[in-house]
């Protein structure tokens, strides 16, 4: 079952990533460009990485825990 969870975190936190850059993108279209340097650059994506892990983490509690009880609800 850990196997299981530590899967699923990781596929989670990949499609969570994914999506936050796609919706930093899409919102950034609007805006006029800026020029920002690496450091802002790097620091912007380890923030949406720690945001996707731990809304991934959450998902996956969720997900997993609720599969428990429904486990356990049915005998």
């Amino acid at each position: 079952m850990i196997k299981a969870s530590l899967l699923a975190m990781g596929v989670l936190t990949v499609l969570i990533a994914m999506g936050l850059r796609w919706r930093e993108q899409r919102f950034a279209a609007a805006k006029p460009a800026a020029r920002v340097g690496i450091v802002a650059r790097g620091k912007r994506t380890v923030d949406r990485w720690v945001t996707a892990a731990a809304i991934a983490a959450a998902a996956t509690l969720l997900i997993m825990g609720g599969l428990h009880w429904l486990r356990l609800s049915l005998g």
